[in-house]
């Protein structure tokens, strides 16, 4: 019998999925998360009621006894293996793996558990130069493709989809080697960074928003309000050049910028303009504008 109070995320461990999971429990659902062997959750580790924690050994039969186990409302799809790089082939296999097979895999043992609504993560990136589908990377081309695994299950079960995708994120207790982490610790060691011209367009939304994106969803997916798949996006609505964005961090932090403009090149494929032809999820707007957002952050406010 499925329990409206049980949730199941995937991708759990990284920085969206651990809020999801504060956000979740506070509203009293019980969460469930899927896990590798390897997984770091040592951040995890303070919380001590209605968090449970199954580790996946790569079988699709080991999924389905985790789903029957369960039997949950709602099932967040966040795991993912990322890489932009065409030149390494040892990322293929995690990206398959990670991306495509894994999320068949979960699909499969949800619709074999009747357990049949499902969010989807999947990425701006999928629309380079504001294409339709255009993937800037081999990363948003196995997104696509998980999508169009998604097809099936909708059209030949009772799953209910919604995709969100989502552009940049940001926001305290990240861990992530990206931009705001790099700024960071360039101020505490005193260092020089080399970026790109920084004329690229950054849309980014942080991460209270961003879990609101999730809930609001969440809500709209049992509703059944909405068809039986549908895709929304997550964005901010404002762009940033990365160059404004840096010094409106070091504006923030009070701290003298220290970039080397143009030291190195736009990567392959750089998007230069954020794809803005989505649908935004109804309901949904961000309420957190990016001088709030640092400053949160950051702990200043």
């Amino acid at each position: 019998m499925i329990n409206d109070k049980n949730l199941l995320i995937t991708g759990a461990s990284g920085f969206i999925g651990s809020h999801l999971i504060k956000k979740y429990l506070s509203i009293g659902f019980t969460v469930h998360i899927i896990i590798r062997p390897e997984s770091d959750i040592d951040h995890l580790s303070k919380i001590k009621s209605n968090l449970f924690i199954h580790t996946h050994d790569g079988t699709t039969e080991n999924l389905f006894d985790i789903l029957q186990n369960i039997k949950p409302m709602l099932v967040i799809h966040l795991a993912a293996s990322f890489s932009n790089s065409i030149h390494k082939f040892q990322n293929l296999d995690n990206l398959v793996e990670s991306n495509i097979l894994f999320g068949l895999q979960l699909v499969q043992a949800m619709v074999m558990n009747d357990v049949k609504y499902f969010i989807n993560t999947g990425t701006s990136w999928q629309h380079y130069e504001h294409k339709n589908y255009s993937p800037i990377c081999l990363y948003s081309a196995t997104k696509q493709a998980f999508k169009d695994v998604l097809q099936y299950y909708v059209e030949a079960t009772d799953l209910r989809v919604i995709s969100l995708k989502l552009y940049h994120t940001y926001g305290p207790d990240d861990r992530r080697n990206k931009l705001f982490c790099l700024l960071r610790n360039a101020i505490k060691n005193k260092q020089t960074l080399k970026m790109t011209p920084g004329e690229q367009l950054i849309d980014i939304v942080f991460i209270d928003d961003v879990v609101d994106a999730y809930f609001k969803a969440s809500n709209r997916l049992i509703s059944e309000v909405g068809n039986k798949d549908e895709e929304f996006f997550v964005s901010s609505g404002n762009h940033i050049t990365l160059k404004n964005l840096v010094r409106k961090y070091y504006e923030i932090m009070k701290e003298k910028e220290n970039i080397i403009w143009g030291g190195n090149k736009y990567r392959f494929r750089e998007e230069m303009v954020p794809y803005n032809k989505g649908e935004i999820l109804p309901g949904w707007y961000p309420r957190i504008n990016i001088d709030q957002g640092i400053k949160k952050m950051e702990g200043l406010i």
